[in-house]
């Protein structure tokens, strides 16, 4: 909502300042947005005489004026044919920059003729598209003094940000209402009166709806004939309004429903009535009629929109666009006035329809006072016939205006308990009064009787909500909340703890974070077992990105590739956040994955670069949990990934047979087929949910460090096992043999080929061995080898190589 500080002024008796009134406006809850002081801007442009104006010596078309500024006498260089001596004009010094053009001006040379400054025009201060001559002003301009108050252009310009409960507010009166009950001025109460009708007006207004039910979409309907008018363009005060605002000043007639509408928030509409053929019917759309409107488009009607018709046919949406077909043009003698109410939610559905966006639909979906029908007719009438001439009919009605008026009850208490500042009741009733309540009662009692533009108020906190906002936000005190312990109590929980950490350490193993869609194809779903109708988003904001993701994976994939694509082979991204399972609340998981394509490494002379394995993917996601507090030796892996991973490449890494911690390994080449990205590419799956929380009382102080001063002793075993067994096996079982002394197992060599047998394998791991209260014996080292040895046999049936 736009308006000017003297139009406000207009409808509010006031000495407050600019800054007052920006200050207030913002404190009753009308946000100001800007504030655009043209005179502020242009002060360094002033007013300046020409002295002289002769021609330059070496170009037809420029003149060498001596120019008196107000402080010193210069020389410019001019190309105006206005240009010349005994005028006075706009002077712009040298060091200013043109607001018009972006020009910064600096002294020079013009066909060898020096210049300082220079002689604007309305173009070049961004006034106007003018600028066949400079700007010339009146004979008696102080020289020296800034010219934009003397053209009028002090006056400026607040736009302030209307929510959708304010409707009132989208009229200046409506903005000085609030004002004024601040204590900003004195409301002016609007000539809402008329002309008196001279005939019965030879269009009448009948409601055609077939549906009764349906004729709630235009309760009521006031129009006035108005003929003799002489249409064409409006005076200056009112271009002036519209300009300031924003809007192109088109005709008197035209301008007048525009003037109405931002003065008042009456949005109204005028027909050339010599093309309206018989009597104007409010109904229906018929789907497929279709329509030309005033911005050219031709819109065809699907029947739920509210339309004004005549016997030829449907011509405009009722509060959203009129028709080009009676439209009002210079020529116009004869003109039909409407002033009407439409219902608020048809009127939105029609204009989301066919997305058209204008001042009228603006109002009229929020909702327009009810009673502004009859007067606005009147207003507009009288307008009329003072700015265009003609002579008025009687006012032509159809239907009753709706009666939306309710009386709601206030406790005074109620102020202190929902808005915490204490009212005085006095004040309470004096504030409501001011915003056009009709108040009685007093105490627990109040009766307010609500103002039929405040469609918004519906019960006793809407009270409450205006009582407060006008005695002032700023005087609730300011209270803190009570400690409810000694101890300050964590701001993240366990889980949101967990996330960050994963974030820090896959971050810092060199990949980089990603934020992608919660959604994706359909296609790509199905890959990674989603894909489910129930999982399709209704209203998606792109046709391809039509279902919820099922993992976070072929987001990053696709990523990958659009990089790969765009000469950067190599990725490491990961991201942490959420997928879906399906549209229960409890069928999302909070997942950490990631991905590594190509190469890793560096070209380096002792060694190059190597391709991405399952590897790199096992570690990354080891990396995470053990950063999450779990014991990376304990989980099982076992090779139960998912179908989108590589079947030979990949693995589970689970606590239990149950609970599956992670997914890793080398994602399968038909998958990477289907997304149209080349391999090799590894990722991996770390589900947040389901690591074990830290227990409670648990501290995050380090624990002692155990040294020992004996020394370890390591051994060497090497076992034969079913290709099927588990290196992870082995190694457990190994620690098993005994967990106080076994200090380490690694596996470091295994063996296939003809020497081992059909189906089997060689395993070599290295024991490590730390004694803590004395040096170990040969004895004891061999009595611990052999429960090795029988501790792996055992478990896995493996038997120790010769």
């Amino acid at each position: 909502m736009k308006f000017t500080l003297s139009w406000l002024r207009e409808h509010l008796e006031t000495d407050a300042t600019l800054d007052q009134v920006v200050e207030k406006l913002t404190a009753v809850g009308l946000e100001v947005e800007g504030v655009e002081d043209r005179a502020k801007e242009l002060a360094p442009f002033t007013v300046c005489h020409v002295i002289e104006a002769v021609q330059h010596p070496d170009a037809d078309r420029l003149r060498v004026c001596k120019v008196d500024t107000g402080s010193e006498t210069v020389q410019v260089v001019c190309g105006a044919p206005n240009a010349r001596t005994g005028m006075k004009g706009v002077f712009a010094h040298s060091g200013l920059t043109v607001p018009g053009t972006g020009l910064l001006l600096k002294p020079s040379k013009i066909r060898g003729v020096e210049s300082n400054g220079m002689l604007v025009s309305e173009r070049e201060m961004g006034l106007s598209d003018a600028h066949d001559g400079i700007i010339e002003m009146p004979a008696d301009s102080p020289v020296g003094q800034p010219f934009a108050p003397l053209m009028g252009l002090d006056d400026p310009m607040i736009e302030v940000a209307i929510t959708p409960n304010r409707q009132d507010c989208l009229g200046v009166h409506g903005i000085a209402r609030d004002l004024a009950a601040a204590g900003l001025g004195t409301l002016k109460q609007p000539d809402l009166g008329g002309p008196d009708g001279q005939f019965e007006s030879p269009i009448g207004v009948r409601f055609t709806f077939e549906d009764p039910e349906t004729a709630d979409a235009c309760p009521v309907f006031h129009g006035c004939h108005v003929r003799g008018v002489k249409n064409g363009p409006s005076p200056k005060w009112l271009q002036e309004r519209l300009l300031a605002i924003g809007l192109r000043p088109i005709s008197t007639l035209v301008d007048i429903t525009n003037f109405v509408t931002y003065d008042l928030g009456r949005p109204l509409h005028v027909f050339d009535a010599d093309k309206v053929k018989g009597d104007i019917q409010v109904r229906l759309g018929k789907p497929g009629e279709t329509f030309e409107a005033l911005d050219g488009e031709t819109y065809e009607m699907s029947g739920e929109e509210c339309v004004i018709a005549d016997d030829g046919g449907a011509h405009g949406f009722g509060g959203v666009m009129g028709g080009e077909a009676n439209g009002c043009q210079p020529d116009t003698v004869n003109v039909f006035i409407e002033s009407a109410w439409f219902d608020p939610v048809r009127t939105a559905r029609t204009g989301r329809r066919h997305g058209i966006e204008l001042d009228a639909r603006y109002r009229f979906e929020r909702g327009v006072d009810p009673e502004s029908v009859a007067w606005g007719i009147r207003v507009a009438a009288r307008l009329v016939t003072e700015l265009c001439g003609g002579e008025p009919s009687h006012i032509v009605k159809a239907g009753e205006i709706p009666d939306i008026t309710k009386t709601v009850t206030l406790r005074a208490s109620r102020v202190k308990a929902l808005g915490g500042v204490d009212v005085p009741e006095a004040d309470i009733v004096r504030i409501l009064s001011a915003l056009g309540y009709e108040v009685s009662g007093g105490g627990e009692a109040i009766q307010a009787k609500v103002p039929s533009w405040r469609i918004d108020v519906d019960g006793e906190a809407d009270l409450v909500e205006d009582v407060v906002r006008i005695f002032g936000y700023d005087k609730i005190e300011t209270a803190m909340l009570p400690r409810l312990s000694e101890v300050a109590m964590p701001s993240l929980t366990a889980a949101q703890r967990n996330l960050r950490t994963v974030r820090r350490v896959l971050a810092g193993r060199g990949m980089v974070e990603a934020v992608t869609w919660s959604f994706l194809p359909r296609a790509q779903a199905e890959l990674f077992g989603g894909g489910a109708d129930e999982m399709m988003l209704s209203n998606p904001i792109s046709s391809d990105l039509d279902c919820m993701r099922p993992s976070n994976l072929p987001n990053l994939i696709a990523a990958a590739g659009r990089n790969a694509d765009r000469g950067m082979p190599n990725a490491a991204l990961f991201e942490a956040g959420p997928q879906y399972r399906d549209p229960n609340p409890d069928g999302q998981d909070i997942v950490a994955a990631g991905i590594r394509r190509g190469q890793i490494g560096q070209r380096h002379w002792a060694g190059g670069l190597r391709a991405v394995d399952a590897f790199d993917a096992k570690a990354d996601a080891l990396a995470a949990l053990g950063a999450l507090g779990v014991d990376v030796g304990k989980p099982q892996v076992a090779a139960e990934a998912p179908d989108w991973y590589h079947p030979g490449r990949s693995g589970v890494i689970r606590l239990g047979p149950k609970n599956v911690l992670a997914h890793f390994g080398e994602i399968h080449p038909a998958v990477l087929d289907e997304m149209d990205v080349r391999g090799p590419v590894v990722g991996f799956e770390v589900f947040l949910d389901r690591v074990p929380l830290p227990k409670a009382g648990r501290t995050a102080t380090r624990p002692p460090l155990q040294a020992s001063d004996f020394p370890a002793v390591s051994r060497d075993f090497a076992f034969v096992v079913d290709r099927g067994v588990a290196a992870a096996d082995i190694i457990r079982a190994a620690q098993g043999a005994d967990r106080n002394l076994i200090e380490a197992v690694d596996v470091f060599d295994v063996y296939e080929g003809e020497h081992i047998g059909e189906g089997r394998k060689s395993v070599a791991i290295a024991v490590r061995m730390q004694p803590a209260d004395k040096t170990l014996t040969d004895d004891e080292i061999e009595a611990i080898g052999q429960k090795i040895v029988a501790n792996v046999a055992k478990t896995t049936g493996g038997e120790l190589r010769g």
